[in-house]
C-alpha cells in the first residue's frame, strides 16, 4: 500500500512548476489530487504558457494517483469556496493536504528598481496572487482538516530566512508565504492540524528550461549561460518533499518551520527523478551567496 492511498490533497496553483512536480508525487504516493489553476485546455490563462490544469491531473493519474482538474481563479473568493465544497461533497468532508502554490509574480516583478520606481500595481497585484489568494484558500480549507483533527497545510516559498530578497514586493510575498505557515501553525496546532513552509532549490521548472532554451533533457547545456544551474533541481524533487512530509505521522512536530527540499532529502532520503540529491543550501554556503 502506497504512503498515501486514501489521502486527499488539493494543490492550489498545480498548473506548473513546483506545483505540477508536488501533485505529481503527491500521486506517485497515492494521493487523490485535486488540481487546480486557471489555464485549462481551450481556456488558457493570461500568463502565456501552454501547461494546463488537465495535463497536471493526468500526469497524477499516470504516477498512480487520482488527478482530479478544478479550474479556480484563487483571488476570486467565490472559486474557492465552491472547490472546498466540491471537495467535501465528493469526499465526504475528508481533506488532508493542502498545498498553496499559487504565484503569477515573474511577470509582475521588475528586477532591478527600488519600491518607488517598480510598478505600483505590479507590486500590489503580486501580493493579490501570492499571498492573498494564500489566505483565501487556507480559510476555506482549514474547517475541513480542524473538523477530522488531523491535516496539512504547506506553504511554498523561496528561501529559508526573512533577508531581503532583491526586490521588496517580491521579497513580502515570498516571506509572507513563510510568516501565514508560522501563524497558521499556532492557531491550528489545539486542533492537530500543520502548517509548514516550504522552499525549492534552483528550481528546473518549465519556463527555466525555456529561458534557457533548453530541455529536460538536455538542461546541462545551460550551465555555458549559468554554471550554478548544475546544482538545479526538478520540481520532482520538492514534490517529494511534500510527499514525506504528508507520510510523516510526526509532521506537527514540524508545524511552524521552514523547511527546505534539501534538507528534507537529507531527513526522510528521497531523491531527484535521476537519484541525484541536489543540495542548494550546500552549495550556496560554499559560493558565499548569503554572507
Amino acid at each position: 500500500m502506497k504512503a498515501l492511498q486514501g489521502k486527499v490533497a488539493v494543490v492550489a496553483g498545480g498548473t506548473r512548476g513546483a506545483g505540477r512536480g508536488i501533485a505529481e508525487m503527491l500521486g506517485e504516493a497515492g494521493a487523490t489530487v485535486y488540481v487546480t489553476g486557471r489555464s485549462t485546455r481551450g481556456n488558457l490563462s493570461d500568463m502565456g504558457r501552454q501547461e494546463t490544469i488537465e495535463e497536471t491531473a493526468e500526469l497524477v493519474t499516470s504516477q498512480g494517483g487520482v488527478g482530479i482538474a478544478v479550474r479556480v481563479d484563487h483571488t476570486v473568493e467565490a472559486d474557492v469556496k465552491a472547490l472546498f465544497e466540491q471537495v467535501h461533497s465528493e469526499q465526504n468532508g475528508v481533506l488532508d493536504i493542502l498545498v498553496n502554490d499559487i504565484w503569477g509574480g515573474d511577470r509582475l516583478t521588475e528586477w532591478g528598481k527600488p519600491f518607488w520606481e517598480h510598478s505600483l500595481n505590479n507590486g500590489l497585484q503580486m501580493q493579490t496572487t501570492a499571498v492573498h489568494a494564500h489566505m483565501v484558500t487556507s480559510y476555506y480549507a482549514a474547517p475541513l482538516m480542524v473538523a477530522r483533527n488531523k491535516g496539512l497545510i504547506i506553504e511554498i516559498t523561496d528561501g529559508f530566512d526573512y533577508r531581503y530578497r532583491g526586490n521588496l514586493y517580491y521579497s513580502l510575498a515570498k516571506i509572507s508565504a513563510i510568516h501565514l505557515a508560522q501563524s497558521m501553525a499556532e492557531e491550528l496546532r489545539e486542533h492537530r492540524v500543520a502548517a509548514v513552509s516550504l522552499t525549492p532549490g534552483f528550481l528546473r521548472s518549465e519556463a527555466m528550461l525555456d529561458y534557457f532554451g533548453v530541455t529536460e533533457a538536455n538542461w546541462r547545456d545551460a550551465a555555458k549561460t549559468d554554471p550554478h544551474f548544475l546544482i538545479s533541481e526538478t520540481p520532482y524533487f520538492v514534490g517529494r518533499a511534500a510527499a514525506a512530509l504528508a507520510a510523516d505521522s510526526n509532521v506537527l512536530e514540524k508545524s511552524g518551520q521552514i523547511l527546505t527540499s534539501w534538507d528534507l532529502s537529507d531527513v526522510y532520503g528521497f531523491t531527484d527523478r535521476d537519484g541525484s540529491r541536489p543540495h542548494w543550501g550546500r552549495y550556496a554556503d560554499e559560493q558565499g551567496f548569503y554572507k
